[in-house]
Formats: structure tokens, sequence, C-alpha cells
């Protein structure tokens, strides 16, 4: 895991350890939580805390095995880098241009959704005109250096995280009794209803499928690591909070909501709503929905962060064409910037000219990608720890449990890879991904020979 010239800081190093360790807090917290999170629990009932601990326990061990290899080796290419050196260069190419596609795409979905989330509160505003305007103010923001995109990432992770533990502390209160004038449901809705898991295993494992891409985003700390000043020991503490984080945060937040909401209530298609109607909090639909803007603002934000790393670090490891490589006197990758948020304007103005045509489509062909991902790290991570040891290279910080929880974590992926190969529309998910793959790794290949 020794350095090497791709890895080697070019960019800036502005990004503070308390920026780094916000944004490990609350890269997982997404607009799928607040409002994607009763699509799990119709699925499995009280037992998707199962499916949460899971994919929980799979998202805590791939982390840890990413801030290893970040720690060693802070890379604006994180895992792309990593496979690179552990597995060839193709598996490097292909991860790193299909995470860059999946980031490009979903910034298309999550200024549409935020534009879209907020026409419901104010149906006076112009869709694909506040859609637009997003990407160019995330754009400008980016443009100004990292510095400027830690502030925002910091502010918007900090609100996030106010929210669940504000959600949290009223529930709380409304199972305890403690709200006046509303009567606290008991904690019978774990039990009634069909019991704690009314559709069985083949429940839990459906709903695994949809909690597990709740925790996608979270390897962008890894990205940002390499433009922190003293990238070893804030990493560790971004990696340390992981743990306790799906505690609270998922754990904690879904709990309350199946214990006040029943399992197959309507309600759940809003379940943090429904959750604050029944405590008789005013205005809780509109809390969440703005609350829902912010995440997938963040989300836009840190996406479009990381995709400009992506290709920047593709472009330094001639994966890439070289323009992409360059960056200006603040030591940011403009032209990146621009060539990653091109994309996302072009899938924007798509989706606003074709609703639910194009976009969901691009959606389906990449959706995939983070399990992708997860998966080349784990390998990674095994590949270049057993190097290390063998060398007796210290680390500046080691994942506990190996080889053992790095062997766990690729058993869930592969659970959850059999789960996407049965069902008939998440089986065409991962076969357009891993056809998208192939066609990238076989241009990556063919693009190297030609060089020599």
């Amino acid at each position: 895991m020794s350095p090497t010239p791709a890895s080697a800081p070019a960019l800036g190093q502005s990004l503070t350890p308390g920026q780094l360790v916000m944004m490990g807090l609350g890269s997982a917290i997404g607009a799928g939580l607040f409002l994607g999170s009763g699509v799990g629990i119709a699925a499995a009932g009280p037992a998707v805390l199962v499916s949460y601990l899971i994919a929980g326990a799979m998202v805590i061990i791939v982390m840890h095995a990413i801030g290893e290899m970040a720690a060693a080796k802070p890379a604006s290419g994180a895992f792309s880098v990593y496979a690179t050196d552990a597995l060839g260069p193709t598996a490097g190419a292909t991860i790193g241009w299909l995470w860059w596609l999946q980031l490009v795409i979903v910034i298309a979905a999550e200024a549409v959704g935020a534009a879209g989330l907020l026409a419901t509160v104010w149906p006076q505003l112009s869709v694909p005109l506040t859609a637009l305007g997003f990407m160019v103010v995330f754009t400008v923001i980016n443009l100004l250096g990292v510095k400027n995109f830690g502030a925002f990432e910091f502010w918007f992770s900090l609100l996030k995280i106010l929210a669940i533990l504000a959600f949290i502390a009223i529930g709380i209160a409304l199972l305890a009794g403690a709200l006046p004038a509303v009567q606290s449901p008991g904690w019978s809705n774990f039990t009634a209803h069909g019991g704690f898991a009314p559709n069985g295993l083949a429940g839990i494992g459906a709903a695994l499928l949809v909690v597990v891409f709740a925790f996608g985003g979270t390897e962008i700390v890894a990205v940002a690591a390499a433009e922190t000043a003293d990238p070893g020991p804030s990493l560790a503490r971004a990696v340390r909070t992981v743990a306790w984080r799906i505690a609270v945060f998922y754990l904690g937040s879904i709990s309350v909501i199946v214990a006040v909401v029943p399992w197959n209530s309507p309600a759940l298609k809003s379940p943090f709503a429904a959750v604050l109607d029944v405590a008789n909090i005013p205005g809780a639909a509109t809390a969440i929905t703005l609350i829902a803007v912010i995440a997938l603002l963040s989300a836009l934000n840190a996406n479009l962060y990381g995709a400009s790393r992506m290709v920047y670090s593709l472009a330094r490891r001639q994966e890439a064409p070289a323009l992409l490589a360059r960056t200006n006197a603040s030591a940011v990758p403009v032209a990146a910037v621009l060539a990653s948020v091109a994309f996302g304007f072009a899938a924007t103005v798509m989706e606003l000219l074709y609703p639910d045509q194009v976009l969901p489509v691009l959606l389906n062909i990449v959706g995939c990608t983070c399990l992708l991902v997860w998966t080349l790290a784990l390998l990674s991570q095994w590949v270049l720890r057993r190097r290390a040891d063998k060398a007796g290279t210290a680390l500046p910080f080691r994942m506990a449990g190996f080889p053992w929880l790095t062997g766990l974590g690729l058993v869930i992926l592969g659970m959850i890879f059999v789960l996407l190969l049965a069902g008939q529309a998440t089986r065409i998910q991962f076969l357009s991904m891993a056809t998208l793959a192939a066609v990238i790794a076989a241009g990556s290949a063919l693009a190297r020979r030609r060089r020599g």
C-alpha cells in the first residue's frame, strides 16, 4: 500500500478533519431513509430491523476495509486506485468509470427530485428551472474549491443528523407517553398484525435488497480523505463512527417507526411524517419534505465532488483524457468538474423533457454499482492487507478481525447478488450493470494495449 505517483497529492488539502468526520456521519443519511424506508417495512414488517442489521454489518465491514487502504494511501480515486494496485488496471478502470457514470446519472435524479419535492410545498415553483438552478449552484460551489464543498457538506450533514436525533427523541417521548394530549401506542406493533416477521425470510430478503442501497454514498469519505491535511487519523475517526451512526440513525429511527405505525399502514408511504402525525406535531409532512430536500442536495453536492475526483484520478492514470487531470491555481480539477456536470446537465434536461422515460433506464443500468464497488473494495483489501502483512509494513489504521470480517462481508455481498438474480426486475438491473462493466473493461484493456 505504498504511495505511487498516481496518488500523489496534486489536489488541494483544504478539508478539515472535522469536515471529514462530519461527512462520514452524514454520508449515509440520504433521502432514501426519509422517504423510502417504508418500502422495506412493507416488505418485511418489523423484521426489517434484521435486514438493516445485515446490511449495516456489511457496510461497517466495507468502510473499515476502505478506511484501512485509504489511511495507508490517500488517493482521489480511492477504491479504483486500490483495485488497480491489488487486481490490475482493468479492474481499477472498470470500477472507476462505473462509479463515475453512476454518480453523474444520480446527480440528475437528485436535482429533479429535490425540485419536485420543493414544488409540493411551494407549487408556484418551476420544477425545470429549480432543478437546473440547483445544478448551477452546486457546480459553482465545486469550482470554487474543496473548502467550499467541505463547508456545505458539514452543515448539510449537521442538519440531517440533528433532524434524525430530534425525530428519535420525539419517538421515545411518544412511546413513553410523555407527550401532552397524545396517547402512547405502546410496543404492540412489533408483534401485532401477523407477528414480528409476517412475510418470513422472503420478506427479510426482499427488504434487504431495498435497504442495502440506502447505505450507498458512504464510500465518498475515502475520496475526500485525499484532500485532507492529515488524512490518516481523520479517516480513522470517520470510519469508527460508522458502527454507532448505523445503530443510532438507522436502527433507532426505524425502530421508532415500526413501534408507532403498523407495518401494513398506507401512511408508511412517508414513514417519518406518519410518526410525527401520530405525535401531533404540526407541519410534519412539510418538515420531512424539506429535510429530504436537504438530503438530496447534500447528495448532489457530494456526488458531483466524487465524480470529478474519480475522473480526475482516472486521467492521472491515463484511463481518461489527459485534459481532465489539469487543475487551476486553486488546485481544483476544473475540466473534471465541468465534464462531470455536463453529463448531469444533459441527463437532467432529458428527464425534464421526457419524464420517467430516460432517467429510470439509466439508473437501472448503474443501480447495482455500489455493490460491485464494495465487492472489489473487499477483494482489494484482502490482497493488499496480505501483501502488507507479508512485507511487515506498518499500517496507520488496521481493520480488526481480518481476514474473517473481510470474508464475512464478501459472503453477505454474495447473498445479496443471489437475491438480485432471483427477482426478474433486479436480475435485469444486475445483468445490465454486468454488461456495461464488461464493455468498460474491454475498452480499457484495448486502450492500454494501443498505448503500449
